[in-house]
């Protein structure tokens, strides 16, 4: 699930642990990521047979049934469900816990764009030793791609964020505009829609990292490439240009809402019409209906707007995988209770709680394309999340510290929402800012 990031101690303590991981990173270490370790599933069939404890460390509210579940199927294993709260304090505990040398779990939720962070520190296991690698035709290739850092396996997919667009279609019906399937058309309803109210919007952006990653993502950007310690940063090549070329005049005529995703009065939005659009992730649709009471009935879902009105494309916003820590006692076990999680049975109690899964087979299963959902008057919106999540675009990668990277963007490209002003300004800052933090990190960075 995507989340929001604040610049705060997680940045302190992120950039400490990763000058420190990249020593460890050498050739030959315990953190190597080169080679790709791959073996048989035998130790972990092995571990469950004998049994033990393990801690799990996530946020995600399927987590307490997913727990019940594999405990009454494996009694002779007892898992710790722990929740260290939401990301970035997650992220800052286990961060302490990795500096420290103890106190990590067994397993832990990390968000894909943190997994690279993670990997590089030498603080998780690759499960490439353990025969998973041979999974990788069961997964979305989005999702599997994302859970590999330099060759090694260092998590399975639990869920995906394929892109699509949510509306109010109470809103657009009142002031009689078209669902937009280009972002041309998109812009026209934001115009319309505000001329004719000025307290409705398109939407609400006052600068989210994970968002505008998304949406350069999807645009066709490739900002940021890496190969080890040498890393590339680009933000503004020619898909983020695309990008900034829409977004710009959403911004500068102030035709989107200036309301803090995540917050009450964002919420609110959402529930009484001052926000008509959101272009998020299929794991949006549990979250509609447990935190936006008010909006029951009003909301529907439509594939994510083009721009040259040709085939679909999206991309992928949030989503997470379960990674085994190097600090785990019982590496083997831990294993089996990931692939518990992301392979097994695990799954199918992840979907019957409201969860979007990242598996081919589930996300084909006619019992979840055709759920019909009573938050959006019975609309089977899984069909079209689905659909989204075979059009991701290819070839995203994020930097090898990411997390760094999206605390410190409110600094930087913020400033272009707060002000109104040119979000391609504000997008150098951060690269700037990037470059500069990556070379006193031990990579090697270049703007190109």
């Amino acid at each position: 699930m995507a989340r929001i990031w604040r610049h705060g101690k997680v940045a302190v303590a992120l950039a400490t642990v990763l000058a420190a991981g990249l020593t460890a990173c050498s050739s030959g270490s315990p953190g190597s990521t080169s080679g790709g370790a791959t073996g048989t599933q035998d130790s972990v069939d092995a571990a469950l047979k004998a049994g033990g404890t393990i801690t799990y460390w996530t946020w995600t509210p399927q987590a307490q049934a997913q727990v019940d579940a594999f405990e009454k199927e494996y009694p002779n294993v007892k898992v710790n469900l722990v929740n260290p709260g939401k990301a970035n304090d997650a992220y800052t505990k286990l961060q302490n816990a990795i500096k420290a040398g103890s106190g990590a779990p067994d397993v832990a939720q990390i968000e894909y764009k943190a997994l690279p962070q993670f990997a590089l520190t030498g603080a998780l296991v690759d499960l490439g030793q353990f025969g998973f690698t041979s999974f990788e035709t069961e997964y979305t290739t989005s999702t599997w791609n994302s859970v590999h850092v330099n060759g090694g396996l260092y998590g399975l997919p639990q869920d995906s964020g394929p892109m699509a667009m949510f509306y109010n279609k109470q809103v657009f019906d009142q002031y009689k505009l078209t669902v937009p399937k280009t972002w041309s058309e998109y812009l026209d309803a934001a115009r319309k829609l505000h001329a004719a109210d000025p307290t409705k919007y398109i939407a609400a952006d006052n600068g989210d990292a994970g968002s505008t990653e998304s949406m350069i993502w999807d645009a066709g950007g490739h900002p940021f490439t890496s190969d080890g310690k040498k890393v590339t940063i680009n933000l503004q090549d020619e898909g983020t240009k695309k990008w900034t070329t829409l977004w710009n005049q959403l911004v500068q005529n102030k035709l989107v809402a200036n309301i803090t995703a995540w917050t009450d009065d964002w919420y609110k939005g959402l529930g009484n019409g001052t926000i008509a659009t959101l272009v998020t992730g299929a794991w949006m649709p549990a979250n509609f209906e447990s935190s936006v009471p008010d909006g029951k009935g009003k909301w529907a879902v439509a594939p994510m707007p083009t721009y040259d009105g040709g085939q679909p494309v999206t991309a992928e916003n949030g989503g997470s995988s379960q990674a085994v820590l190097k600090q785990s006692g019982n590496a083997a076990l831990a294993a089996a209770f990931v692939r518990w999680l992301n392979h097994g049975n695990g799954v199918k109690v992840f979907v019957q709680q409201g969860g979007f899964p990242a598996t081919n087979a589930d996300l084909q299963d006619p019992s979840f394309t055709g759920k019909a959902w009573d938050y959006f008057n019975g609309q089977q919106v899984n069909q079209v999340l689905t659909a989204a999540a075979g059009t991701v675009a290819k070839g995203w990668t994020y930097l090898p510290y990411q997390l760094y990277a999206d605390s410190i963007f409110n600094d930087t490209v913020g400033k272009a929402y707060l002000n109104s002003s040119d979000l391609n300004a504000g997008l150098l800052d951060w690269q700037k800012a990037l470059v500069d933090y990556g070379n006193q990190q031990g990579f090697s960075v270049n703007a190109s």
